[in-house]
C-alpha cells in the first residue's frame, strides 16, 4: 500500500525506522525487536541507506522481507550519494521489482572524510532533484522526503528550508518526515512557516527515543537539533544507563501526548533497532494512538 493513501485517512500514522545489520548478532537482535514491533500493526516502516550505497542490497532485502513476512508495509530509503543516474534507474528497477512502492528519497550525507557534499559525475546534487528524477519516471513509487525543523545544518536560513521543502513537494513528494527533535516548539514553528509558503502534504514527526546520552549528543552535534537544557540537566544528572532510558521514554511519551493532541499527522520513530522504549511510549499514550 502507498503510503500516502494510508495517510489520506487522516488517522494518525505510526512508523518506525530500522537500519540493516553489520553483524550476526545485530541481526538477530533486529528480528527480535522486528518480531515485537510488527504485532503493533504499524502504518509503515522504513529501512535506511548506507553512505555511498553501502548497504544498497541489504537495505532492499530487509524492506522486501520485512513486507513479505510480517505484512506490515516497507519503505526503502535512497539517496544520491555516489550513484549516477543510471546506477539510480538501476535500483528503481529492482526496487519496483521486489514489490517495494514507497521511496524515502534524500541527499544523504558526505562520506566520511569529505566535508561538504558532492555530486558524481552524471549524478544529483539534491535531495529535490533526486524526488523529481523518480516521479519522472513514472513508476509508481510513493514518494516521502526530509524536513528540518530546526533547519538543516548546512542552511542558514529556514525560510530558504521551506521554500526547498516546497519545492520536493512540486517535484512530486507525497509526505514528509522531519528530522528528530526534542521541542516541539520547533516543529510547530516550522509546521506553520510550511503551510503558509504552500506545503501542503502530510508531515510526520520524527521522535527518537533516548537510549544513550553520549550517543545523542553525537547525533545532535552532527545533524543540528537542539537539547534543550532541561533534557540535558536531567540527561547529566543519570546515574545509570536504564534511568538515561526511563528519561528518553518519559521525555518522547510527553512529546508525542503534545503533538497527538494538536493533530499531527504521524510520528515516525527512529528505533535504532530497539523495540523496548518504542513499545513502551505507544503503550503510555494509549487511546490517543488507536
Amino acid at each position: 500500500m502507498r503510503i500516502d493513501e494510508r495517510l489520506a485517512t487522516g488517522e494518525p500514522a505510526f512508523s518506525f525506522e530500522f537500519f540493516p545489520p553489520r553483524t550476526d548478532a545485530a541481526s538477530e537482535a533486529l528480528e527480535r525487536t522486528i518480531s515485537e514491533l510488527a504485532p503493533l500493526r504499524p502504518a509503515f516502516v522504513s529501512v535506511t541507506y548506507g553512505a555511498g550505497g553501502s548497504t544498497r542490497g541489504r537495505t532492499l532485502e530487509l524492506a522486501s522481507r520485512i513486507k513479505r513476512d510480517t505484512g506490515v508495509e516497507a519503505m526503502a530509503h535512497l539517496t544520491c550519494v555516489g550513484h549516477t543516474r543510471d546506477e539510480i534507474s538501476e535500483i528503481l528497477d529492482g526496487l519496483r521489482r521486489a514489490g517495494i512502492e514507497n521511496i524515502m528519497a534524500l541527499r544523504g550525507d558526505p562520506p566520511a572524510g569529505q566535508e561538504q557534499f558532492q555530486a558524481v559525475p552524471g549524478g544529483l546534487g539534491y535531495g529535490s532533484e533526486l524526488i523529481e528524477f523518480i516521479c519522472a519516471r513514472h513508476l509508481g513509487f510513493c514518494v516521502g522526503g526530509a524536513a528540518y525543523p530546526e533547519g538543516h545544518v548546512e542552511s542558514l536560513d529556514r525560510q530558504i528550508d521551506v521554500r526547498y521543502l516546497l519545492r520536493k513537494q512540486e517535484g512530486g513528494a507525497s509526505f514528509f518526515i522531519t528530522q528528530l527533535f526534542f521541542d516541539n516548539a520547533y516543529f510547530f514553528s516550522f509546521l506553520d512557516r510550511a503551510r503558509r509558503e504552500g506545503v501542503t502534504v502530510p508531515i510526520l514527526a520524527g521522535i527518537m527515543p533516548i537510549e544513550n546520552a553520549d550517543q545523542i549528543r553525537r547525533f545532535t552535534q552532527r545533524c543540528g537539533a537542539t537539547i534543550p537544557v532541561r533534557l540535558a540537566t536531567a540527561l547529566d544528572a543519570c546515574e545509570d544507563q536504564e534511568e538515561v532510558r526511563q528519561l528518553g521514554v518519559a521525555w518522547a511519551t510527553a512529546q508525542c501526548q503534545e503533538l497527538l493532541s494538536r493533530g499531527v499527522a504521524g510520528i515516525h520513530f527512529y528505533t535504532l533497532n530497539r523495540s523496548g522504549s518504542t513499545r513502551e511510549i505507544l503503550k503510555a499514550i494509549g487511546p490517543m494512538a488507536a
